[in-house]
């Protein structure tokens, strides 16, 4: 008799048929259970520095073990790693890595810290988690680099274990979330709010592809909301768009329109905006928000000087949130 699964890890609940997957290619019905296909067994896995995911408040000019499996529960039309998150898990090479050799890989790499990333760890959530488990055990940190479209219960618990979030915030517009991700905007937003709550260090992303989500009125009700539910300390990445996948009638966002992006977040109360994917002068670099002073230089992913002591503007002794330790 065939037994229908329904996974309840995202938001989209698929229900799945014997020897079948949902919409995330990895999640797989086998004789009535829900087994993540990937566990234990990465696509990709590499040294990255810190500023690459980008986190530009959280250990910043050391280096990050970073890993994916193959899999993702949404279908960004602009992904920048299609090869790996559209793709099935049978077409993919990957190697064998249990969660407890993690830690200790890390450490042989000279890394204080392990991402999961790539491709979005909530699709291969159990690995994840096992994996945070036993590399803050170690005593080093877990970086998550997601989307977050993720159901509250499974979210919570992974979280326990997180000390850093790179949060995609794609749009505040529903419509782009259906139209372009192939998902819907209010889980992600719960979902960051959630992760702020206990006590997650959060820096959401935005990329901003020209026609679609670039206006004024984009940036700012970003900003509004960043402002409003995380704080105005929180850092916002404004990252330009190259054409990919299955969006290549679109140009690379202008230059213009990311200073224009950076001055209407600020406008509405951000401290810390800062553009990625494109070297525009002081748009890397981190500066007081109370007096001014440059507190961390940098060129690309490379950090030129950091000045911050124990925290703190060391001209004026404003406290700087992050995690610098």
């Amino acid at each position: 008799m065939s037994v229908l699964v329904q996974c309840q890890l995202c938001p989209k609940g698929c229900v799945i048929r014997p020897g079948q997957s949902g919409e995330c290619r990895i999640r797989v019905n086998i004789d009535g259970r829900l087994a993540a296909v990937t566990y234990g067994h990465p696509c990709s896995l590499h040294v990255d520095p810190m500023e690459k995911k980008p986190m530009f408040h959280f250990l910043p000019g050391t280096g990050i073990l970073s890993l994916a499996t193959v899999g993702c529960n949404l279908h960004c039309k602009n992904c920048q790693n299609w090869e790996i998150s559209q793709e099935n898990p049978e077409n993919v090479p990957a190697d064998e890595l249990p969660p407890e050799m993690l830690p200790g890989l890390a450490k042989r790499h000279q890394c204080r810290s392990v991402a999961y990333t790539y491709t979005d760890p909530v699709v291969y959530y159990e690995y994840a988690l096992d994996s945070c488990v036993r590399v803050r055990e170690a005593g080093l940190k877990n970086v998550l680099v997601t989307a977050a479209y993720i159901s509250q219960e499974p979210w919570k618990k992974l979280l326990q274990f997180v000390d850093g979030a790179k949060i995609d915030m794609k749009s505040m517009s529903e419509d782009f979330y259906r139209d372009v991700c192939g998902a819907t905007l209010r889980p992600v937003l719960d979902a960051t709010v959630t992760a702020k709550s206990m006590g997650v260090w959060i820096e959401p992303t935005n990329l901003v592809i020209p026609t679609l989500n670039d206006s004024d009125d984009d940036f700012r009700k970003m900003a509004k909301w960043i402002v409003e539910n995380l704080g105005r300390e929180t850092p916002l990445h404004l990252s330009r768009f190259f054409p990919n996948y299955q969006m290549k009638n679109l140009p690379p966002t202008p230059s213009e329109t990311l200073d224009r992006g950076r001055d209407i977040a600020m406008a509405e109360g951000l401290y810390h905006v800062y553009i990625g994917n494109i070297s525009l002068p002081g748009a890397e670099n981190t500066y007081c928000p109370s007096c001014k002073k440059l507190l961390v230089e940098r060129r690309g992913y490379e950090v030129l000087q950091n000045n911050i002591t124990a925290g703190k503007c060391p001209a004026c002794n404003k406290e700087i949130p992050g995690v610098w330790q």
